[in-house]
């Protein structure tokens, strides 16, 4: 029964996701600023979560609110599930996200994606892809903007994780702009390229801003990846952190 339940959801997540797309395309027409339109995908993220508790019994809960700073920042968040994309939209305040280019070309949603001024990089393209991360991400912050870095630049499995990807790190210490770390056990419930969504209560946590300050990118980095790593362990070891 759940995999029909998750079978459900998935079509209601694609019709729903191209329906806010052709608002975003209908509203970035409109005299409004990024900020003001900046509802539109935290109503889709709203929107979806919504649905997934209530087509597949999977609910969330967000600890640590208090911990985000009330300057701009930059988020480093364990990127383990779809879900994260969804919950992104509204756990933190308006920010540009770090993306690869070629979300991007993807008829209606990309070009949605795009009128946010999202950071889009060739992945392939090494170095220049740090610097143009740099650059805009500079810009960004400079217009009031955070920024949503995913570090181990793509999904990674339950239970893994990857090198930190040294991007968000030199951002911040050019900037001064804290590090913000953000874990979730999302990717225990909805696995990277599986249809089924488990039941239960994703647990996310935000944690205490990193000060950049004195820091070289790799200590942010080291800081950033010992907590999120600690904090998913902690939450999985304690019941209902993981599917029974």
């Amino acid at each position: 029964m759940q995999y029909v339940r998750s079978l459900v959801y998935t079509l209601m997540l694609a019709l729903v996701t191209l329906f806010f797309a052709v608002v975003v395309l209908v509203t970035a027409l409109l005299p409004l600023t990024v900020f003001q339109r900046y509802a539109v995908p935290r109503a889709w993220g709203h929107t979806l979560l919504w649905l997934l508790k209530v087509i597949c019994r999977l609910d969330y809960v967000v600890e640590g609110r208090e911990n985000l700073p009330k300057e701009p920042f930059i988020s480093l968040w364990k990127h383990s599930s779809t879900w994260d994309t969804a919950a992104q939209m509204f756990v933190v305040p308006p920010a540009a996200w770090l993306l690869k280019r070629e979300v991007t070309w993807i008829p209606l949603v990309g070009w949605a994606v795009r009128t946010y001024k999202p950071i889009a990089i060739n992945r392939r393209a090494g170095h220049s892809a740090v610097n143009q991360v740099v650059k805009q991400g500079r810009e960004r912050l400079a217009a009031g903007m955070g920024v949503i870095v995913y570090p181990e630049g793509t999904r990674v499995a339950a239970g893994q994780t990857r090198k930190y990807g040294i991007s968000g790190a030199l951002l911040a210490t050019q900037t001064g702009a804290p590090i913000v770390p953000i874990a979730h056990n999302s990717g225990y419930f909805w696995a990277r390229r599986s249809l089924l969504k488990k039941r239960g209560t994703i647990r996310l946590v935000i944690g205490r801003p990193i000060d950049p300050q004195g820091l070289e990118p790799r200590e942010i980095n080291e800081r950033a990846q010992a907590w999120i790593e600690g904090e998913i362990a902690r939450i999985v070891a304690q019941p209902g952190g993981k599917p029974a």
